[in-house]
Formats: structure tokens, C-alpha cells, sequence
């Protein structure tokens, strides 16, 4: 898709990476215009786990015998130093401790792009560094978008954009894609760490997306023959339901965001490991049969697609198991049925169901303590809420009201309070591009202090109440010391002409000697008249000095 360069940015004084796309996709109008809008999108978004876009634009060249050849979108992006985590995978499966931790920094990465309102869309090992104190750094935020917006099939946009291993269902079928869709290629990858190799093989891109669409994964722990019966395995059957979750086919069945995920990510690590007869419930209930579905994504895939080496891996079930299967369904709705009206008859519940208690607005500590009471535990999770006091509860998961098994973990969500904002850097800006800045920042512009500076210019900002980078609350007021653009002179009549023209010097301003013929000459000679007033003068501006010279 492109070649990369190790460059140095002049101006800034940095190494950088430029990164500079295939001439066959400069070729595409659109997707020269989406990869700009898309490379805009990213170059705004600053964070630890993401690599930074500083610029994106177009190289233009002239080919042998004159003629101008197509513009070549170009990006130039923070240089990393580490290792793609495609070779760490490569040589074989990471322990999950080390896989829980690279996953948490992409779903971290994730959250912050999706509250950005960019999605990935093709997140996969290739695309994630890590570096060498271990950190995670995503990258080629918007690439795949502008790819895939400019492409009109599956087939075309494998060939682009590489191995459709990561692909989610909804990408396989070609429908609207969002923020789920990197939750689940999320999930692919922290299925590959975990085993070492992809949930889905096949001769073909189309192949292995059929099976995205229509074949279960086999669980993680299961394809690890290499560690039963050691603590290893254990922890790699904790992480099996979230791995299943993932990457349901349902976009409505996985993690709500990233951060959601992300808090499955850490619960698994409490020791809760789901024996087979609950991960196969959960199977069923994500990945149950549906031919109907399966025919349908096969149809389409065809359409989508000029591949043909496709092939079903599983064939449509007998008309004797469809007429099977409508008589189980009403056989289980009639015990539906009957649960419900006795149910009814008996509103009194089980000893062991409890109800989650209403904790919203209370401290953490006494929320614990009422949840301790009624045999549930708590969880606690941070979030920024501005609506919500810091340290007070926000809501909980289940709601309050729902009815559960005693000893079940209730995630308290406890307000961190408005989130935390950076000061921007506004030194050397004029006032009103300052003011722009904080706006956009979420502050505002406090006091505004002119002060007399002799090499600045008017408006441009010389210091700051807050120092830049400094976290305050959203709305605070920042205040400003401009120049005021003058500087005040004195009157120089009657002076030497020496000593005025250091006392300009001093004052950033430029003296011009002027000699007079028509008044009667002194020594040393002096000042006879200004040709600007005394006051205030713009900064670094010339006044002419007049001396007599004449008999």
C-alpha cells in the first residue's frame, strides 16, 4: 500500500515517518480527496497509544518527457521506535498477561479515536508498534476508510488494504460499519496473541470472510494444547468469554465501546473461570445456527465478489431438521409459557435472587456497603461525568431494579468529575488566534494585560496565567499578556546626538541623523528636533534626529 521513509523535519527540528501511498491509488480522485479529509481527522488526535499524524498532503512530479505526473498522497507521522506486533506474534503465542495488557492499549487507543468520531477500520497486528519500554502505539488512523470508501468491492478492497483475517461481518457483506467493527478486528487480534495464529484460514480473502460471517470460533483455551492443566491455561479460559464476545457476529452482542471491553479485559484477571458447560451456552447463544443468514451472506459475498474459489464449509440441514426444529421451538414456548403464569401465581422470589439497589449519588464506600449487605460484590470504575459530583456514584451495571444471583459483581461506575483539559501552548499567537485556540480547547480568555515589549509586535501574546500543558478544569479562564506594539519615547531635544541615538538603540528603535544647515552648529552636536512626538511610537520604527550644521 505504501512505502515508508525515515525523514527530518527542518523546522521543528524531529525525526519523523513518511509515509508515501502507491501511485495506482493516487490514481483514484476520490480517494485522494477522502485520504485528506481522513488524514485531517487523525492529525487531530493526540494521544499516548496513538501514533501522531504532523501532516498529510500531495507530492506532485513530472515523468520523463515533461509531463505531470499524478499527485502522490503523502503522510508524515511520529517515528517509533519498536517492533510491529505482527513479528512479536510471529513467534508464537504471547502469555496472556503480556496479550491482556497490548489488547487494554488498543481498546484504550479505540476509546479515545471513537469519542473523536474516527474509526479505524482495520485494526490488525500489522498496524500495531510495540515500543521498546513495551507501550502500545496504533496507527493508520483513516487509511482504511479512505480505501474502502473509494472501492466498490470486497475483492477490490482486500487487494488494497491486505488480509481480510481481521475483517468484521458487517465489513465481509459490505454493509455500514462503526465503532463495533474495531471492537471486533480488537478481538481477532487478542484472539492471535492468545493462540498464535488467526480464528479463521482459507484458500481465498472471500473464504476466510464467509467464515467471519457464518462459522463459530473455536475458543482460545481449546486450541492451546500446550499448557492444560497449568496456570496458564486457566488464565487463557478466563479470557474465553471475552474473546467470544467480541466477536459476535451480532454487532448489537459485543461490548457496548471500548471501554466496556476494556473492563471485561481486567474482571477476567479476578481468577472467574467459566466451565465448558457455561463458555457452551455462551457459544450458542452468540454464534447459534442460522442458515437462512449463512445463504444469505453467501449470496451476497458472490455478488460482492469475483472470486471463485469460495466454497461453503457447511451444507444446509435437512428439510427433517427444519420440521424438528419448528417442533423444539413450540415445545420451548409452551414451557415459556407455563414458567411465566407460574411465575405469576408465585410472586415471591427465589432465596437467592437479589435486587440491584439504587446506589446513584451516593460515595463508593457506601455503596459497597449496601451492595455487601444484599450478598453482591463491587467493581468500581472511573469515568469523567461533569453532570455527576467527583467521588459519587454515577450508575451501575445491571441497573438498579434488575434482579440477579446472589455473590454476582456489580460494576459501580464513581464520577471522576468534569474531565481534565490541557492548556494549549499560546505564546508567540496573536489574541485572537489565542482565543480561538482556548475555545477549542474548552477555555476561555480571562484578563487581557498589555504590556510594552521592543521586539514584539502588537497583539502577540508573551505570557500565560497557566503555564501550557497545565490540566484545569473545562471553562477556566486563562489570562494573557500581550505586547502592546509601542514603546514610549521620550523627548530627546537638547540631547547628544550619541547619547539619543543609544537611547533609541535601547528602545528597539532606529535613529536617522538629519544634518540642518540652517541653525548654528554645536559641539558635540545635539538634537535639535524629533521628527516623531514623545510618547507612545510603534515598536521598531525610525525617528529622524535633527542637528544644526550652519556658520
Amino acid at each position: 500500500m505504501a512505502q515508508v521513509y525515515r525523514g527530518y523535519d527542518l523546522t521543528l527540528g524531529r525525526d519523523v515517518a513518511i509515509k508515501i501511498l502507491d501511485r495506482e491509488l493516487a490514481r483514484d480522485t476520490a480517494f485522494r480527496t477522502r485520504f485528506r479529509m481522513e488524514a485531517q481527522a487523525a492529525s487531530r488526535m493526540s494521544h499516548p497509544t496513538i501514533v501522531r499524524v504532523f501532516d498529510a498532503g500531495e507530492d506532485s512530479s513530472t515523468e520523463a518527457g515533461g509531463t505531470a505526473a499524478e499527485p502522490v498522497p503523502f503522510i508524515v507521522m511520529e517515528l517509533v521506535q519498536g517492533r510491529l506486533l505482527k513479528e512479536i506474534i510471529a513467534t508464537g503465542p504471547l502469555p496472556a498477561s503480556v496479550a491482556v495488557k497490548y489488547a487494554d492499549g488498543i481498546l484504550e487507543a479505540l476509546e479515545y479515536s471513537h469519542r473523536a468520531g474516527v474509526v479505524h477500520r482495520d485494526i490488525k497486528p500489522g498496524n500495531v508498534m510495540i515500543t521498546s519500554s513495551g507501550s502500545v502505539k496504533v496507527m493508520d488512523f483513516g487509511i482504511a476508510r479512505a480505501i474502502s470508501d473509494s472501492s466498490s468491492t470486497v475483492a477490490e478492497t482486500t487487494q488494497i488494504i491486505g488480509t481480510a483475517a481481521y475483517f468484521s461481518p458487517e465489513q465481509a457483506k459490505g454493509e455500514q460499519v462503526d465503532a463495533r467493527t474495531d471492537l471486533y478486528s480488537a478481538g481477532v487480534v487478542l484472539y492471535e496473541m492468545l493462540t498464535g495464529r488467526q480464528p479463521f484460514r482459507g484458500e481465498s480473502p472471500v473464504a476466510v470472510a464467509y467464515q467471519h460471517v457464518s462459522e463459530a470460533p473455536t475458543p482460545p483455551s481449546e486450541v492451546r494444547d500446550d499448557v492444560h492443566d497449568t496456570p496458564e491455561a486457566e488464565r487463557i479460559r478466563g479470557l474465553d468469554p471475552v474473546v467470544l464476545r467480541a466477536m459476535a457476529k451480532d454487532p448489537y452482542q459485543r461490548f457496548g465501546d471500548a471501554a466496556t471491553f476494556r473492563a471485561a479485559l481486567r474482571e477476567s484477571g479476578t481468577g472467574a473461570v467459566p466451565t465448558k458447560k457455561q463458555l457452551g451456552a455462551l457459544t450458542s447463544e452468540l454464534y447459534g445456527p442460522n442458515p437462512r443468514h449463512a445463504q444469505e451472506t453467501a449470496r451476497t459475498l458472490r455478488q460482492l465478489s469475483s472470486d471463485t474459489t469460495m466454497s461453503r464449509t457447511q451444507s444446509g440441514p435437512p428439510v427433517a431438521w427444519i420440521w424438528a426444529g419448528v417442533a423444539l421451538l413450540a415445545v420451548l414456548l409452551a414451557s415459556v409459557l407455563i414458567w411465566v403464569l407460574a411465575m405469576r401465581s408465585n410472586p415471591d422470589l427465589p432465596t437467592s435472587a437479589r435486587t440491584v439497589p439504587g446506589l446513584a449519588g451516593m460515595t463508593f464506600e457506601r455503596a459497597q456497603d449496601q451492595l455487601s449487605k444484599q450478598g453482591l460484590r463491587a467493581v468500581r470504575i472511573d469515568q469523567a461525568d461533569a453532570s455527576v459530583p467527583v467521588d459519587k456514584v454515577i450508575s451501575t451495571d445491571p441497573a438498579a431494579g434488575t434482579q440477579i444471583e446472589k455473590g454476582q459483581s456489580i460494576t459501580v461506575y464513581v464520577s471522576t468529575g468534569a474531565k481534565l483539559v490541557k492548556v494549549p501552548s499560546l505564546v508567540g499567537m496573536s489574541e485572537s488566534a489565542a482565543k480561538d485556540a482556548l475555545t477549542k480547547n474548552g477555555l476561555q480568555l480571562g484578563s487581557v494585560l498589555q504590556k510594552n515589549d521592543i521586539q514584539t509586535q502588537k497583539d502577540i501574546v508573551l505570557a500565560m496565567g497557566v503555564p501550557a500543558d497545565t490540566e484545569v478544569q473545562p471553562g477556566t479562564a486563562i489570562d494573557l499578556t500581550v505586547a502592546s506594539g509601542v514603546v514610549t519615547l521620550n523627548d530627546l531635544t537638547g540631547w547628544t546626538l550619541d547619547t539619543a541615538t543609544q537611547a533609541l538603540k535601547a528602545l528597539g528603535l532606529t535613529a536617522n541623523p538629519v544634518a540642518n544647515p540652517s541653525c548654528k552648529a554645536t559641539d558635540p552636536k545635539t538634537v535639535a528636533s524629533m521628527s516623531v512626538a514623545p510618547g507612545d511610537v510603534p515598536v521598531q520604527s525610525t525617528v529622524d534626529l535633527s542637528y544644526c550644521t550652519g556658520k
